[in-house]
């Protein structure tokens, strides 16, 4: 794979009084190769589609591929702000990775956009004015799929969660929700693909339910043996471990498992359905939750390049913290802390035509914003 792409959109804008608009090179450092690669690779093609559609040639767009590693995510960084001088850092995936960049890259007085990755410290006290998370705050589908389990009436849930930033607040999300008693709760190895020793625990546990958050092929690998367990509790997780592109990797064996996402092909606005069908057109695939949110990301950029010059900072930042765009989500407000707030859904696990994919059944919390933003004083 090239570990460095570089993406123009060539050109200049000119005003209506003939003076040059002012452009935005964004830096995006995301996932492209190894386990992780297809949220990275969605969230970048969604992204540069809304580019694409915006019609703009003033934005300039560096990609690189962070190999899911800290240290070259902070090496990416660093490059792309004192040499390549970008404006706006996006496009990280995983939340060490974004506790590793993002605090350097706002303190250095660039703003970044996360169209992923939403640690609790980001949202908290370690929030900043030129932070903004376009997703949302790790907790919140999880915090959903904690209030589906208690609606389904599980009451002795076993958890499971990689030993990282976005796990440890998989599992604290699904607690602050979830009213019943734990059979068992456990961090696995980030990246780990043998989840025997994970499923005996869950299979003597005498749990009635299992909640697991594994983004990626770990999601592929702890579903598949899972199934061939014959363990047979219910399973319930949040929609990273229920993405297109893991759902035609399992297969049946995902079928009818309910997941929380704050976004679903099937949410019934104009925009949606436009994402949803130009994506497919132009890919040839189903969009994901990743691709939603990168082309999410990329409209709050374009809808605030509408109104303001990125060097004047502030009011840059006034233009993001309006977000006046249409999202694939609908209605779209930050909250305080630059988190959204917004619907989490119930999605089902379904099969169309040949294609495994989800359907909303009901709404999980409504309006949810995060458990974090209290503490964030800008």
């Amino acid at each position: 794979m090239i570990s460095r792409q570089l993406i123009l959109a060539l050109g200049t804008a000119l005003l209506a009084t003939g003076a040059q608009a002012e452009g935005v090179k964004v830096g995006m450092i995301t996932t492209l190769s190894g386990g992780g690669a297809g949220l990275g690779i969605d969230v970048r093609d969604g992204f540069m589609l809304a580019v694409e559609q915006s019609g703009r040639h003033d934005i300039e767009v560096v990609i690189e591929d962070d190999q899911r590693k800290p240290d070259i995510a902070v090496q990416l960084s660093d490059k792309m702000i004192q040499s390549e001088k970008v404006d706006v850092l996006t496009g990280i995936i995983w939340s060490n990775l974004a506790m590793a960049v993002v605090p350097a890259a706002v303190a250095q007085g660039k703003f970044y956009l996360s169209p992923n990755a939403g640690p609790s410290a980001l949202a908290g006290k370690g929030c900043d004015k030129n932070y903004f998370n376009v997703a949302w705050q790790n907790d919140t589908l999880h915090e959903a799929a904690g209030a589906y389990a208690n609606s389904a009436g599980y009451k002795n849930s076993f958890i499971l969660a990689p030993n990282y930033p976005a796990g440890e607040d998989a599992l604290t999300g699904y607690k602050r929700f979830y009213e019943g008693e734990l059979a068992g709760e456990i961090f696995t190895k980030l990246g780990q693909t043998d989840y025997a020793s994970e499923i005996a625990q869950i299979r003597a546990s005498g749990a009635d339910s299992v909640f697991f958050f594994l983004p990626g092929g770990m999601g592929i690998s702890f579903l598949k043996q899972y199934a061939d367990s014959a363990v047979g509790l219910p399973v319930v997780g949040p929609a990273f471990s229920f993405d297109q592109g893991i759902l035609q990797a399992v297969g049946e064996a995902a079928l009818g498992v309910h997941n929380t996402a704050q976004w679903s092909k099937d949410l019934d606005n104009p925009t949606n359905a436009a994402f949803v069908e130009s994506f497919q057109a132009k890919y040839g695939r189903l969009p994901s939750l990743y691709a939603s949110q990168g082309f999410d990301t990329a409209n709050l950029l374009i809808s605030a390049m509408e109104t303001a010059d990125v060097s004047d900072q502030d009011a840059f930042r006034a233009a993001l913290e309006a977000a006046d765009f249409d999202s694939t989500r609908g209605d779209f407000t930050f909250g305080p802390n630059h988190h959204p707030i917004q619907d989490i859904y119930v999605r089902e696990v379904v099969k169309e035509g040949d294609v495994y994919t989800n359907r909303i059944v009901s709404v999980a919390l409504e309006d949810r914003g995060d458990a974090y933003a209290d503490e964030c004083k800008m």
